[in-house]
C-alpha cells in the first residue's frame, strides 16, 4: 500500500510539474514578443537599443479619465537607445513654428519634451538617470517608463505625475507609441 501511494503521489508531482510546463510554454507562445517578466528584462535590453520614432503621444488625466493628444495628432520625435547604456529623448508637437516674442517662445516650450541620460532595464522599464533636460527640475532624476515591444512597435507609459509643461498641476499619464527606425 505505501508503494501505491508513493507512486501516486510521483505521478501526481508529475502532473502538476507538466502542467507548470504547459502554462509556461503556452504564455510563451501566446506573447512572444511581449515584455514583462523580469527574466526577460535582458530580452528587452537587447531590443530596446537602436532609434525610435514617434508615431503619437496622448495623455491621461487621472481625475477624469480623458486622453488627449498633448503634442497634437502628428508629433515628431525620436528616443535612441545605444548599447552602452545612453537614451537621448527629444519629442516636439506638431504645430510647432519658429517663434518671435518671448512668449511664443514660452509656449513652444510647452511642446516639448527632451532629456539625455543613462538608462537601465528593470523588468519591463527603463529607468533613466537624468543629466541634462529641457526642464531644470527633470535633472538628477530618476524617470521611469514602463514599455511594451510588439514587432517593430514600442508602447511606452509614464507613471502617474505632474508634467512640468501641461495640464495645470493635475495628475495625468503619458502614453506613448514609437516605431522603431531599421
Amino acid at each position: 500500500m505505501p508503494a501505491q501511494r508513493s507512486a501516486a503521489a510521483a505521478v501526481r508531482t508529475l502532473l502538476a510539474l507538466s502542467g507548470l510546463l504547459a502554462a509556461d510554454l503556452a504564455w510563451s507562445a501566446s506573447a512572444p514578443d511581449r515584455v514583462g517578466a523580469a527574466v526577460v528584462g535582458a530580452r528587452l535590453a537587447d531590443r530596446i537599443v537602436g532609434t525610435w520614432e514617434l508615431v503619437s503621444y496622448k495623455v491621461e488625466d487621472k481625475e477624469n479619465g480623458t486622453l488627449v493628444d498633448a503634442m497634437g495628432g502628428t508629433p515628431r520625435g525620436r528616443v535612441i537607445f545605444t548599447k552602452d547604456g545612453w537614451v537621448a529623448f527629444n519629442l516636439e508637437g506638431s504645430a510647432r513654428t519658429p517663434a518671435t516674442t518671448d512668449a511664443e517662445r514660452a509656449a513652444l516650450m510647452k511642446t516639448l519634451v527632451a532629456y539625455i541620460g543613462r538608462y537601465r532595464i528593470e523588468g519591463d522599464q527603463w529607468v533613466t538617470s537624468v543629466q541634462t533636460a529641457w526642464a531644470p527640475e527633470w535633472v538628477g532624476t530618476e524617470q521611469r517608463r514602463t514599455i511594451h515591444i510588439d514587432g517593430d512597435y514600442a508602447d511606452v507609459t509614464t507613471p502617474w505625475r505632474v508634467m512640468p509643461n501641461w495640464d495645470d498641476g493635475r495628475l495625468s499619464r503619458s502614453i506613448i507609441r514609437f516605431k522603431h527606425i531599421p
